[in-house]
């Protein structure tokens, strides 16, 4: 009885440790979900309200980058069998919100601004995302070079303001 009673302990355990890994997954692939649509609407914004080429060069690029991502991050929240979010968080629609009413050069120093620090809190939770073996972590894997090219590309619009 004691046996099957420490047996049934170290199943319960490891049940435990898996579905928090799982959570762990899920939570990071909703937030990257969420990134991947802010990321979508901020690029579309900045090729509306930007001044300089450079600005808008780059809202391309996010929308470029970051729609293609997003399926790839939807499709690994589908494997994980997660209900997805269908857009950014209150958060990132109050930023979208706020850069919205900004315009010309005031727009694309703050815009330059918002993206590095936005950029390299996702390098941070995608870099240790990418250290699971399950679909969030390939996914997390197969962008953290993409995510570096953009803050590298928010760091050179910051520098030309």
């Amino acid at each position: 009885m004691l046996l099957s009673l420490g047996t049934a302990t170290l199943m319960a355990i490891s049940m435990a440790n898996g579905s928090a890994k799982d959570r762990q997954s899920e939570t990071f692939l909703k937030k990257a979900i969420e990134g991947n649509f802010a990321e979508v609407s901020m690029g579309e914004l900045a090729q509306q309200n930007g001044q300089s080429d450079a600005v808008k060069s780059y809202g391309r690029m996010l929308s470029t980058d970051h729609g293609p991502a997003n399926q790839k991050a939807l499709d690994a929240a589908q494997g994980l069998g997660m209900n997805s979010p269908s857009g950014p968080s209150a958060k990132q629609k109050a930023d979208h919100d706020k850069m919205s009413k900004v315009s010309g050069a005031s727009f694309d120093r703050m815009f330059a601004t918002h993206m590095i620090a936005d950029h390299q809190k996702d390098i941070a939770e995608y870099k240790k995302a990418s250290k699971s073996k399950d679909a969030a972590g390939e996914y997390a894997s197969g962008q953290i070079d993409t995510l570096q090219k953009h803050l590298d590309t928010a760091k050179s619009l910051k520098a030309g303001n």
